[in-house]
């Protein structure tokens, strides 16, 4: 990138490569990354190369790893020489990828960490994969990935593309590093047509908005042995879950429940702790909030699903602190609270409950899914609570109304429902568009032969 900022960029990158290794072992401590892939990180492939035409996508975590799953099967659906390289960045998305992944694309898809934007290793990544062709999905852009890609003459497409009017104000104060960037993608698709529109701003000319991927993704999974098994134990008590849950909003959802209890003493609240290392944290503060201590494995009132527990008939808090088993919580729910909304997270992803039947709640901050939001709350489909000081009780004063109210909460998931089964066919599309880019010619070292491109 030839601007002030993509210079600078750039430097700094190769400044930070000496340092960054041990980051990235501070990071494994921590448990964000696997120490025996590290390598990945600085370009490595631990590997041999797929075979050509192979086409690399890269999704940043777990919503949008998700939301590729439906568009990596259509596009292996139509090419069957085809492979696909899909990189992430956190070690959930690669747990979930694992786990979600098709059979019959298992051994057409090849996982890595994506490499750190550092000159020297993105041109490795690159050398060593050479795809054919570069799908970035959302808000990856990555200035000396991009570089890199470019100098190769990787054809490059943004696709479920997002940027925030807070984003968009920021890349504005570099607007040559935005334009270059951005124009440098051969195609790109924004989630919404406001998306699209700070798109072109920014300098993607020939942004378009064809829908959003997300609401094409398959439902969540679920166990249906342990679905059973759990629908048996709750005995048909009311369940209120609160999926997704960031810091700071276990509080207001222990409030509303204790608010809520007071009518229903059979009541279940399960929490779902967006990053399940917090819930022992979770269920020791729901714990001390609720006043209880434990008596015994019939008597328990908070009790965690990664320790091997039960709900039992007298607890109050099941703390669901698993991994990929949100599908099996919102199949149980009565009424469920998507998290990150409470909080200014910008929340969660309501379109995963609608698509399972389940009543949805959603707080103030929902910036992340703005337009699905808008569509869920018009069609009657999710209810937003309004910001103010009684979030908990108004939580609990809707989350009640759906509990005492069967036929509104069957009607409201009725209502999402149909919004969530809007645009199935979007990752058909997306598949045709993307195959069109790939290179009419391939050399016999698998690298793409194009033509009439522009260099940087």
């Amino acid at each position: 990138m030839r601007s002030p900022a993509g210079l600078l960029w750039h430097a700094a990158g190769a400044l930070a490569a000496p340092l960054l290794p041990l980051y990235l072992h501070w990071r494994a401590r921590q448990g964000k990354e696997v120490t025996a892939r590290l390598p990945e990180r600085r370009g490595h492939a631990g590997v041999a190369r797929a075979p050509a035409p192979l086409v690399w996508l890269h999704a940043a975590s777990v919503g949008e790893t998700l939301s590729i799953l439906p568009l990596m099967e259509a596009l292996i659906a139509r090419r069957a020489d085809l492979h696909l390289l899909v990189t992430t960045g956190t070690v959930t998305s690669a747990a979930v990828l694992g786990q979600r992944l098709p059979p019959a694309l298992a051994n057409r898809v090849i996982h890595r960490f994506a490499p750190l934007d550092v000159p020297s290793w993105a041109a490795r990544f690159l050398d060593t994969w050479r795809p054919q062709l570069g799908v970035l999905v959302e808000s990856e852009l990555w200035p000396n990935l991009i570089a890199a890609a470019r100098a190769r003459r990787v054809p490059l497409a943004l696709v479920n593309a997002r940027v925030s009017a807070r984003s968009a104000g920021l890349w504005a104060r570099v607007p040559g590093l935005a334009r270059a960037l951005l124009g440098g993608f051969r195609l790109v698709l924004a989630q919404s047509e406001a998306d699209a529109a700070r798109l072109r701003g920014l300098g993607a000319p020939r942004a378009q908005c064809w829908g959003n991927l997300k609401f094409a993704a398959r439902p969540l999974p679920a166990d249906e042995a342990e679905l059973e098994r759990l629908r048996g134990l709750l005995g048909g008590r009311p369940v209120f879950l609160a999926a997704s849950t960031h810091s700071g909003e276990e509080a207001l959802v222990l409030v509303a429940h204790r608010i809520l209890a007071q009518d229903r003493p059979d009541l279940l609240t399960v929490v779902v702790p967006r990053h399940p290392q917090r819930g022992e944290a979770v269920a020791l503060e729901a714990d001390g909030r609720l006043f209880v201590t434990g008596a015994g494995e019939e008597g328990r009132r908070v009790a965690r699903r990664a320790a091997g527990e039960d709900p039992g008939p007298a607890t109050a808090v099941y703390v669901a602190d698993t991994l990929g088993e949100l599908g099996l919580f919102y199949r149980l729910a009565s009424v469920a609270l998507v998290g990150g909304s409470l909080v200014e997270h910008g929340g969660q992803n309501p379109l995963e409950p609608a698509r399972l039947g389940c009543p949805i709640l959603l707080g103030p901050h929902v910036w992340n899914f703005a337009e699905v939001v808008d569509r869920l709350t018009a069609a009657g489909g999710a209810v937003r609570i309004p910001p103010g000081p009684d979030l908990a009780a108004v939580l609990a004063r809707e989350a009640g109304d759906v509990l005492s109210e069967p036929r509104r909460g069957r009607d409201m998931a009725t209502a999402a429902a149909a919004v969530a089964a809007d645009q199935a066919g979007l990752p058909d599309r997306v598949a045709e568009a993307l195959l069109a880019l790939l290179s009419p010619a391939i050399g016999t070292d698998g690298r793409a032969e194009m033509v009439g491109m522009e260099r940087d």
